[in-house]
């Protein structure tokens, strides 16, 4: 097959331009194949060509009703977005499509494209929720159908984390290849810890993510500990409350979110990156996030909360900390024992392991699953 000629569309229902794990693949495919995208907003950079779906449009059901009866087919094609793109797809030709979540797997597949549909599936989608009692009840029944209905119908499928393939695995039987969020390689150097010890968290500003317990661990640790927070603004209100707990602590400070082709050179102005992230649902339990791999390209040392994932590949490596729990007190016990040898320790061994933890190394079941539908003679 002519790889020029190979029509693939990569598809997801959210912002593309700010989506990290869409960008990889963006990156990742557009020298190879005919590239194009459908998503929030605009194109992304150097696509063949975009359909661009209104932000306000909502992605998932909103249909008590149908949800309740049962009626799942015409809950998802009643789904604002995917409506939409429905209708600005219908006629399109495509060689293939990568479909990013559970939510775009039945558009791809009544796309008919000629080699077929991957599925990137960038949570465990029928407990993305679960902690909401009527997401719980209504959705969740909704979302095991899906998967039930249309992942058997695809020709791979990867996700995040060893955790959640596990768990697509035993609930769906199929079989599940790992991209983790990692970053692409930066060619940065650890650099030495100064006077102050600068500590970053950066994160989406949502509460069941408990940013109120990273500022707390703050009170009473030494002062030549600083922490920046950058924190998106999903929940203004909730940030909100997180900027007026913090304005009693000198060692605390807000910066404005940056755009994430800046963030991991903006992580390495510092020394620690702090990912404890309480594990209030299971993907968060699962959680191997971007914040990680970007920390390791930053060169910055690592302190993560017990989560399995993390501390595997924190502990494989010597990157940093693993606190004894989730709270602000777990937190504070590890800030507390810092010193400038062990955290130079760390940042050395962040620079050996970024090739190996980079996107480029990450990232070849993503390669093997599209060249497996677009070049079948080669892979």
């Amino acid at each position: 097959m002519n790889r020029s000629a190979s029509r693939l569309l990569i598809l997801s229902l959210s912002p593309l331009r700010s989506d990290p794990r869409v960008l990889k693949q963006i990156n990742l495919f557009r020298d190879k194949y005919q590239v194009l995208t459908c998503g929030f907003g605009p194109a992304p950079d150097g696509v063949a060509g975009h359909f661009e779906l209104d932000r306000v449009l909502p992605s998932w059901p909103r249909d008590p009703k149908r949800l309740a009866a049962r009626r799942y087919r015409q809950v998802y094609w009643n789904i604002a977005a995917v409506a939409e793109a429905s209708r600005m797809l219908r006629g399109q030709h495509f060689d293939a499509v990568l479909a990013n979540d559970a939510n775009t797997v039945p558009l791809a597949l009544s796309l008919e494209p000629v080699r077929g549909v991957h599925a990137d599936l960038h949570e465990f989608a029928p407990k993305e929720h679960f902690n909401k009692p009527a997401w719980r009840v209504l959705v969740a029944p909704y979302v095991r159908w899906l998967c039930r209905t249309y992942l058997p119908a695809v020709s791979s499928v990867t996700t995040v984390s060893e955790g959640i393939a596990e768990q697509y695995q035993k609930d769906f039987g199929i079989d599940v290849d790992v991209v983790t969020n990692a970053a692409p390689y930066a060619e940065l150097e650890p650099r030495p810890t100064g006077e102050k010890i600068r500590l970053i968290y950066s994160s989406a500003g949502q509460r069941y993510r408990r940013i109120e317990d990273i500022i707390a661990a703050m009170d009473g640790v030494p002062e030549d500990l600083e922490l920046d927070l950058i924190v998106m603004p999903n929940e203004p209100e909730y940030v909100d409350q997180l900027r007026s707990q913090a304005e009693p602590l000198p060692n605390v400070r807000f910066r404005d979110p940056v755009p994430y082709t800046e963030l991991v050179k903006t992580i390495s102005e510092y020394d620690v990156s702090i990912s404890v992230i309480p594990p209030t649902n299971f993907n968060l339990a699962q959680a191997l996030p971007n914040k990680f791999f970007e920390a390791v390209q930053a060169r910055t040392a690592l302190i993560i909360g017990p989560s399995p994932a993390m501390q595997t590949l924190l502990e494989r490596h010597g990157l940093g900390a693993v606190t004894e729990d989730f709270t602000a007190e777990g937190l504070r016990a590890v800030l507390q024992s810092l010193t400038r040898e062990r955290i130079d320790r760390w940042k050395a061994n962040a620079d050996k392991a970024a090739d190996e933890l980079s996107s480029e190394h990450q990232n070849k079941a993503w390669e093997r699953a599209v060249a497996a539908l677009l070049e079948p003679a080669e892979a």
